[in-house]
């Protein structure tokens, strides 16, 4: 079965954005990028919610920016072309290989599983993780932790009242003092 996995930038607080709604501490640095160029990789649909996806509408275009450079067309070619399924009440039309959910994210990701492929169905978006997190169907969390604390803002980790234990997979330590964690939910 495909597996479904949670990745995102977190403040060492557990914030993905700050109270602001920003997130200029998350970067840039080129060997965290590549880490998710190869992450990218082994995706196969990628869910996001609306926020997440307008953010991210910049990949749609940003190949024709002169400016851009090898690692950043490198993204965009592999991100472009990415089945993507984007949850939102006020949206009426997505773009590129974008589509607008049919249903919830638990029949989403119950009729994605089902499709064959290898590649992970990845969620971005805290508040869609949220909901997936709170139907037990995130099966791997994955956080990149930059050493920062922006003091609120939007978490990372679904605030609900169930406990979730996890098996730590893999670490990396970035030379940026970024540090990647991975976690498998333990069934």
């Amino acid at each position: 079965m495909r597996s479904v996995t949670y990745s995102m930038n977190v403040s060492l607080d557990g914030y993905i954005v700050g109270p602001d709604g920003g997130f200029d501490w998350t970067g840039p640095d080129e060997e965290v990028f590549r880490f998710w160029i190869e992450e990218i990789r082994g995706v196969d649909v990628h869910l996001l919610g609306r926020r997440l996806y307008e953010t991210m509408l910049y990949w749609e275009t940003a190949d024709q920016d002169p400016s851009l450079d090898d690692s950043g067309l490198e993204w965009a070619a592999l991100w472009n072309p990415l089945p993507k399924v984007v949850f939102s009440t006020t949206l009426s039309a997505v773009r590129g290989s974008a589509r607008l959910a049919s249903g919830g994210v638990a029949e989403e990701i119950e009729r994605l599983r089902a499709e064959p492929g290898e590649g992970e169905i990845a969620i971005g978006g805290a508040t869609l993780a949220a909901e997936a997190a709170a139907s037990g169907l995130i099966d791997e969390y994955r956080a990149v932790v930059y050493p920062v604390l922006v003091g609120g803002g939007t978490p990372f980790f679904p605030r609900h009242e169930r406990r979730v234990d996890l098996e730590l997979v893999e670490t990396r330590t970035f030379s940026s003092r970024v540090v990647y964690l991975r976690y498998r939910v333990a069934r």
